[in-house]
This record gives C-alpha cells, sequence and structure tokens, in this order.
C-alpha cells in the first residue's frame, strides 16, 4: 500500500526555485504565470509532444522528458535545485499513438517500472498518482498544491453569470447534488446531467466533453443541466477537476443550459474569459459549496 503523503499548502518561503511537470493544454500556462506572479523561479519538465510550445518562454530552464520517466523528472529537476514541484496538464493519447518515435519515446525507466509493479493492483488516477508523488518524494522533490499558483482560476460560490439559472434548473441542482457527493465518495464519476429530475448520464472514463455529447444525445430537450464536483479528501497534486470555453460550447452544442460546479474544487481555466462565453451563449454558471451535498 502507498504511503499517505503531506500536501504542502503553499510554496516554500522565502522564494526559491519551483518545478513545473507539464502536460497538455491551458494550465500548466496558467500555472506558469501564476508562480512567476508570486516571484518563483520556475523550472520547467515538458512530457514530450504534450506540452503548449509557448510554455518553456515562461520558465527560467526547460527540459523536455520521457512520458514514463520517472527517473528522468527527478534528475532533471534536483540539477535545477528544485525542492518542490507541481504537475498539471493532461495527456493526449492520440498523439502518443501518432508519435512514428513512440516506442522509443515511451520506453519506461527502471523507477517507472518498479513504480508500476507497486500498482498492479489498482492503476485508478489516485493511485497513479499516489505512486508519482512518492517516487518523487524518494528522490527529494515534494509535489505541492497545484492549486496555490492559481487560487483565482477556482470556482467560487454563487452565480457567477449574468445568465441566471431557471427555477427548474436550480431545483435540478438541488436534486442532484446530493447524488453527485455520493457518487464522488464512491469514486465513480466527477460530473452528472439532470433535467427534470430526471438523472440522464454520468461521467465515466471518457472526460466530461465526451460525456456532453452523449447527454445531448440522449436529450432532446434543451436546457439540462451538468453538475461537476471533486472526490471527497481529492489530492490537489494534480487531476483536480477542470471546466473551460470548450466545456460551455460543449454544452451549447449539445443542449445544456446550466452549468454547477463546486466552489473551490473545480478549476476555470481562462475563467474571465469562461464567464463571458456562457453569458454571451445563454448559459448559467453556478458555484455550489460541497457542504450543500
Amino acid at each position: 500500500m502507498l504511503n499517505t503523503l503531506s500536501i504542502l499548502p503553499d510554496p516554500p518561503e522565502p522564494p526559491g526555485p519551483v518545478g513545473l511537470i507539464a502536460g497538455g493544454g491551458r494550465l500548466p500556462i496558467l500555472v506558469a504565470r501564476g508562480l512567476r506572479r508570486m516571484g518563483y523561479e520556475v523550472h520547467g519538465v515538458g512530457l514530450s509532444r504534450q506540452y503548449d510550445p509557448s510554455l518553456p518562454d515562461l520558465c527560467a530552464s526547460f527540459r523536455e522528458v520521457g512520458l514514463f520517466r520517472l527517473g528522468q523528472w527527478a534528475r532533471v529537476l534536483k540539477r535545477r535545485r528544485v525542492r518542490h514541484a507541481i504537475m498539471v496538464g493532461k495527456v493526449d493519447k492520440a498523439r502518443i499513438m501518432h508519435d512514428p518515435m513512440r516506442v522509443v519515446r515511451n520506453i519506461p525507466d527502471l523507477t517507472t517500472i518498479r513504480g508500476a509493479i507497486r500498482l498492479r493492483h489498482d492503476r485508478r488516477s489516485y493511485a497513479v498518482l499516489g505512486m508519482i508523488a512518492e517516487t518523487l518524494e524518494r528522490a527529494g522533490v515534494s509535489l505541492m498544491d497545484s492549486t496555490v499558483p492559481i487560487r483565482d482560476q477556482l470556482a467560487h460560490a454563487g452565480v457567477m453569470t449574468k445568465t441566471k439559472p431557471t427555477a427548474q434548473q436550480q431545483a435540478d441542482i438541488e436534486f442532484v447534488w446530493p447524488l453527485l457527493c455520493e457518487l464522488l465518495r464512491l469514486d465513480i464519476g466527477q460530473a452528472v446531467a439532470v433535467r427534470d429530475r430526471d438523472t440522464i448520464s454520468v461521467e465515466a472514463v471518457e472526460g466530461t466533453d465526451a460525456m456532453i455529447e452523449r447527454t445531448g444525445g440522449l436529450c432532446r430537450a434543451r436546457g439540462w443541466t451538468l453538475c461537476k464536483g471533486s472526490r471527497v479528501g481529492h489530492d490537489r497534486r494534480s487531476d483536480v477537476p477542470t471546466v473551460g470555453i470548450q466545456t460551455i460550447r460543449k454544452m451549447h452544442e449539445h443542449g445544456g443550459g446550466c452549468l454547477a460546479i463546486a466552489a473551490d474544487d473545480v478549476i476555470m481555466i481562462d475563467k474571465d474569459e469562461m464567464i463571458r462565453e456562457a453569458d454571451r451563449l445563454g448559459i448559467a454558471i453556478v458555484g455550489v459549496p460541497m457542504a450543500a451535498g
């Protein structure tokens, strides 16, 4: 069994170097900018063929590393005297499969192999994260709470858009939120779609965007509500639930009318722009305290 590791609530003081282990998407960019605003020297470690090409310019140093080479990650960070790091960003499996050099780039090192052996009975995301965190910890690099530099990007309680939820949408949120909290407790899924107090779909391994598409196919009536939160005791060192402009556009395309998300527990990528886009498309965004469940 993996040991429970303490999560650093804040970056080291006074400001020292912080590592950024980056996958794809906008989130690593926002984290890098947030760390720089806070006065930290950022040393980037970009997962091969995943990270945004603009990320290296935001880092004091940057090195591309293999996806399955945890030992390499640790060595690169230690050379820069990094003792604390943040790990964020997604892994696009399609990029891996279409890489002609994927066999060479993705050969795991011995450090990763040892960790994978320990995961043979539990490969859920939080177990994988625990293995990565413990492996880096042994090498002298502690993973931090990934939301520290982007507190302004977290959902807050209350209606965030000028567009207000309808009475029916508000009733649907109140109806389904306790159910969502139970699903999160059981680690079944992070989101539920509902309309007129009928549960339409639950997010599975396909992710939120694919779930939205599936919901649109199941519910022809427009105006359904998407509720999303994070697992109880969620480890903020990585894989914090996120929504963004693409979420809003997908909902509009497939008939969604209201997005309810857990306040202080869900990241809103490019939050201000996301709220403006929701208002433009007539979609309400509501932050719900998890205690409401």
